[in-house]
């Protein structure tokens, strides 16, 4: 699986558009995803986040659900 292809269709939502859309779903029903590095993510992450640091994601894209949403940050 390419980078590309997994982001292809992105668009950018505000901290509210992805609260009221987290609100909207069940926690299985999309990957919230954490790209920064551990010790980052140790200090402070979103309850349920997925951390894969962003130098690791090409080689660990086979751990994402192409077909679930995605919310990166």
């Amino acid at each position: 699986m390419m980078l590309k292809a997994l982001f292809s269709a992105s668009r950018d939502l505000s901290p509210d558009q992805v609260r009221k859309f987290m609100e909207a779903r069940r926690p299985d029903e999309y990957t919230l995803l954490d790209v920064r590095q551990p010790a980052e993510y140790k200090r402070g992450h979103i309850p349920g986040a997925r951390l894969i640091p962003l130098p690791d994601l090409s080689e660990r894209l086979t751990e994402l659900d192409p077909n679930k949403p995605t919310i990166v940050y």
